[in-house]
C-alpha cells in the first residue's frame, strides 16, 4: 500500500500517546470495583473508531459489560472483515511484584526492544494490539485505501468468559456477517521469525471446594483425628497426574487430536532454543508429560493445572487451626476435539469420586470454550501469510498456540466464518503476570502490516 510506512512514521508520537492514554483506564473486568473505569474504556474505544473513520459506531449493551460495534461498509459486493479484539484486561496483582505502576504506562528499553516497550497491564493483551487494528483502520480510510468493507466487534468481557458476547453473537447474525474475521490476541515467534497462530487450545475452568468438619478446629486438640480438608485437597491434586504427568481422569483423553509424525516434524522447523527458554524463565529444567517436546506440551497436548489454592490460616504468625475448608481454582487446556463441558463433567464425576469419607466436595465450573484450527490452504490464511511476506521479508511459519480464546470456535458455529489470527505480541511480553508490556516495534509493526491483508483478502477473493 501506498505510504504506509512514512504515514506511520508522522504519526508515531500520536499513536503511542494515544495507547498510553488508553492504558491508563484500569479496565479490570474481573472486579467489580472496577466497573466505571470498564464502562469508560468502551466510550474510548467508541470514540477512537469514529475518529478512525467508521461511518457508525454503538455501545452495544449487554447483561455484562457492552459491546462496542463500528463498521464502514464501502460496497456491498464487495468482502467484509469482522475485526474482534477486547478492551478489558486482567487484575494487576500481584502489583508489588511490578517494576513499574501497571496502569501507568512507561515506554522503556529491553533487551529484546532495545526500542522501547510499553509496560502496562493491557499493553500487549489486548489493547495494544486491538488498537493496531484501529490505527490501521485510520491509515485506510485517512489515503483512500480502504479495499473492502469492515466491521469492529470489541468487547469488555474477555477475560472472564465472553459470558454476554456469546449472545450478541447468536442474536446479530445479519449485522456481523462477513467473509472473515480477524483477531490479533496472540503472538509471534520473534521478531525475526514471523508466524502465523494456526490452532488454539480450549479450556474449562473449575473450582473445587472440600468442606471437612463444620467449623476451623483446634489443631491439637482435634489434628490426626478429622480429616484436613488442605491435606486432602492436596492430596487430591496431586493424584491427577501420574508419574508420567498424564493428566489420570478416566475418559480425558478419549477425544484427543494425535498429530502424525510427519505434522510434528514440521511444528518442530519453528526456531526454538530450549537453553534460551530455560534461561528466561530462570529455570534449571522444562517439565511436562512424557514423549512430547516443550513446545509440543504448551501446544498440542492437553494440560490441568491448579492456578491458585487456599484455605486455613495465612496471616502473619502462627495459628494453629485445621480449617473447615479448602479451595482450588484450577484450569484445563484442551486440544481440538475436546468438548470443553464434556470435560468438565469427566472432571467433577472423577473429582467427586476421589474424595475420602468424612469431606464433602463441591464443583464449580466457571466458563470454557472449545479448541480452534484455521487451515493454512484458506484464503484468509493466505491473505495473511502475503501481508507478512511484504512487511517482514520472510514467509510466516504456521503455529498452534496453548493459549484459548474460546469466542472462536463459536464465531465459526454461528457466523460461519473461519477466523485469521495474526499476533504480534511475545512470549517475553509477560502477559497475565507483573510487569507486562508490548513492543513498540511490534505495536507499529501490526499497524503496518494489518491493511496489507484488507489489500491481499479482497484480491484473493475477487
Amino acid at each position: 500500500m501506498k505510504n504506509i510506512q512514512s504515514y506511520i512514521n508522522e504519526h508515531k508520537d500520536r499513536f503511542l500517546n494515544e495507547l498510553i492514554e488508553l492504558l491508563k483506564i484500569p479496565s479490570v473486568s474481573a472486579d467489580s470495583a472496577y466497573k466505571n473505569d470498564v464502562l469508560k474504556t468502551a466510550e474510548a474505544v467508541k470514540k477512537s473508531l469514529e475518529k478512525a473513520g467508521c461511518d457508525s459506531v454503538e455501545i452495544c449493551e449487554t447483561e455484562g459489560y457492552p459491546i462496542v460495534y463500528g463498521e464502514k461498509i464501502v460496497d456491498s459486493n464487495l468482502p467484509t472483515i469482522l475485526v474482534y479484539g477486547h478492551y478489558d484486561v486482567q487484575p494487576a496483582d500481584p502489583i508489588e511484584l511490578w517494576d513499574s505502576a501497571p496502569f501507568e504506562p512507561i515506554i522503556k528499553s529491553t533487551e529484546i526492544h532495545p526500542e522501547g516497550a510499553i509496560f502496562a497491564r493491557g499493553a500487549c493483551d489486548d489493547k495494544g494490539q486491538m488498537y493496531m487494528h484501529v490505527k490501521a483502520m485510520e491509515f485506510m480510510t485517512s489515503t483512500n485505501q480502504l479495499p473492502c468493507n469492515v466491521k469492529f466487534m470489541i468487547e469488555g468481557e474477555e477475560e472472564v468468559g465472553s459470558v454476554s458476547l456469546s449472545k450478541f453473537v447468536k442474536d446479530n447474525h445479519e449485522k456481523l456477517k462477513n467473509d472473515v474475521i480477524l483477531i490479533s490476541d496472540t503472538g509471534m515467534i520473534s521478531k525475526e521469525t514471523p508466524s502465523i497462530t494456526t490452532g488454539l487450545r480450549g479450556l474449562s475452568y473449575v473450582e473445587v471446594e472440600v468442606t471437612g468438619p463444620n467449623r476451623d478446629l483446634h489443631s491439637g486438640l482435634y489434628g490426626g483425628a478429622v480429616a484436613n480438608p488442605i491435606n486432602i485437597l492436596t492430596k487430591m491434586i496431586a493424584s491427577l497426574h501420574d508419574e508420567n504427568n498424564h493428566i489420570t481422569i478416566p475418559g480425558f483423553y478419549d477425544k484427543v487430536e494425535e498429530l502424525s509424525l510427519n505434522e510434528r516434524a514440521e511444528m518442530a522447523k519453528a526456531p526454538f532454543s530450549l537453553d534460551r527458554y530455560k534461561a528466561a524463565l530462570d529455570i534449571d529444567s522444562v517439565y511436562g508429560e512424557e514423549g512430547y517436546s516443550t513446545n509440543e506440551r504448551n501446544s498440542i497436548r492437553p494440560t490441568l493445572d491448579v492456578n491458585g489454592i487456599w484455605g486455613g490460616y495465612t496471616g502473619e504468625g502462627a495459628k494453629t487451626v485445621i480449617a473447615s475448608k479448602a479451595y482450588a481454582k484450577i484450569s484445563m487446556r484442551l486440544v481440538p476435539n475436546q468438548d470443553w463441558e464434556d470435560i468438565t463433567e469427566l472432571f467433577k464425576t472423577h473429582f467427586e469420586s476421589i474424595a475420602p469419607s468424612g469431606t464433602r466436595i463441591k464443583v464449580t465450573p466457571h466458563h470454557g470454550g472449545q479448541g480452534y484450527v484455521t487451515p493454512i490452504d484458506s484464503i484468509g490464511y493466505q491473505a495473511a501469510s502475503k501481508a507478512y511476506q511484504e512487511t517482514f521479508g520472510k514467509t510466516p511459519i504456521p503455529q498452534r498456540s496453548g493459549g484459548s480464546i474460546p469466542i472462536v470456535a463459536l464465531f465459526e458455529k454461528e457466523l460461519k466464518s473461519k477466523t485469521i489470527l495474526m499476533g504480534f505480541g511475545l512470549d517475553s511480553d509477560a502477559i497475565h503476570s507483573p510487569n507486562e508490556h508490548f513492543g513498540v516495534w511490534n505495536y507499529l509493526k501490526g499497524i503496518e502490516t494489518i491493511p496489507l491483508f484488507y489489500k491481499y483478502f479482497t484480491e484473493l477473493k475477487a
